[in-house]
């Protein structure tokens, strides 16, 4: 099998798995307890909290451990609204349903959420922020990049936007993390959120960073860990995995984006040249340099990837009792349900070889000449 779908999940990095080994088997103390066995699982906690604080260049007492993105984004969307009492919550039309979906449960306790439309390039426009905000706003929530397309989005700009006007700014990170570099300074954001299984550590885990001066009612009530911001005792394997997916992240990020930029623009041209109408989703240069979201208009990307089992990719539409259903990213970039039918994203990762490339170009393009007759 052929994997390029590195933007839905990646395999755990070998040296990760031997972080986190050591307490599946023998180090199975309970980090609350006093005694050597619960000393060793504390200190394999703040080591995560350090490595993770070390990668978004923040502090490790910044640092909330979660389960995943998932439980992040609920954590500030419900925390903060639950601490405001009520008001307005500015959201885009691309996010992830880990941020929609407490979006709409939100408005039905009489939140006003206002969700911002994005330009053709899946760009969200900062000075639409600027005019969103009001007397009301109590949160904003922008992702860094989009899962879909890969597209980057002016979260410095916006963060800038958001502290003169005294309004929180939350960030979904997950797709961006261990990618690029991601410094929460230079994003100006006051929550931001991460997955570990996007860059190499298992699923299951994640963190928030908060910035000093914000706050959240927890969504999780209990014992008093992480600092009584998440309680539950923690999962140390998986936050020792998470730890070394983060030191890995910082020691080789910018070489690693330089590798992955050139197998997807390869890939790029390689469809390109079989087959001139392809269309990109998303924009040319302000997007992961992983992500490669492609249409192939006039075509199912359903019949296209369902004739080619030996490669795992992602569609841009999902069927539904026989009838496609277009990607809500697609739909709100403009893109005509022409195209967005037959659209395919391809994300690349640090396994992916040159031959893998050619080779997902070649069945790509065969499929296509299939379908054609």
């Amino acid at each position: 099998m052929i994997y390029l779908d590195y933007n839905a999940t990646t395999p755990i990095a070998p040296e990760v798995f031997q972080a986190m080994r050591p307490f599946l088997e023998g180090e199975f103390g309970n980090p609350s307890s006093d005694y050597p066995l619960g000393l060793k699982a504390k200190e394999a906690v703040a080591a995560a909290r350090r490595q993770a604080a070390a990668l978004l260049s923040c502090r490790p007492r910044e640092i909330v451990f979660t389960s995943g993105a998932t439980e992040a984004n609920n954590t500030v969307l419900k925390g903060v609204a639950r601490l405001k009492g009520q008001g307005q919550i500015i959201t885009t039309a691309i996010e992830h349903p880990a941020v929609l979906a407490p979006c709409r449960d939100l408005a039905s306790l009489g939140f006003e959420i206002t969700i911002l439309p994005v330009d053709a390039r899946g760009l969200v426009d900062p000075e639409g922020v600027r005019r969103a905000i009001t007397k009301k706003t109590v949160l904003i929530s922008v992702m860094h990049a989009n899962n879909e397309t890969g597209a980057l989005q002016p979260v410095g700009e916006i963060g800038e936007i958001a502290r003169a006007a005294g309004v929180w700014l939350h960030t979904d990170a997950a797709q961006s993390v261990g990618k690029i570099p991601v410094k929460v300074g230079e994003l100006q954001v006051d929550f931001l959120t991460l997955a570990g299984h996007k860059f190499y550590a298992p699923k299951g885990v994640g963190a928030l960073y908060v910035r000093p001066g914000c706050a959240f009612a927890p969504l999780l009530l209990g014992a008093a860990q992480e600092g009584g911001r998440r309680a539950g005792t923690e999962n140390v394997p998986y936050l020792a995995a998470l730890g070394e997916a983060c030191r890995l992240a910082r020691e080789r990020v910018g070489t690693d984006g330089q590798q992955l930029r050139s197998l997807r623009d390869l890939l790029h041209e390689r469809l390109l040249a079989g087959f001139p109408e392809l269309k990109l989703n998303g924009p040319e240069q302000e997007r992961l340099p992983n992500t490669l979201n492609v249409s192939f208009p006039g075509f199912s990307g359903s019949a296209i990837l369902g004739g080619i089992p030996e490669l795992a990719a992602s569609l841009g539409a999902a069927c539904h009792s026989g009838e496609e259903t277009i990607s809500p990213v697609l739909a709100a970039m403009g893109v005509t349900p022409h195209a967005a039918r037959g659209a395919v994203r391809l994300s690349v990762g640090l396994p992916t070889t040159r031959e893998e490339v050619e080779r997902a170009a070649e069945l790509l393009l065969a499929r296509v000449r299939v379908l054609q007759g």
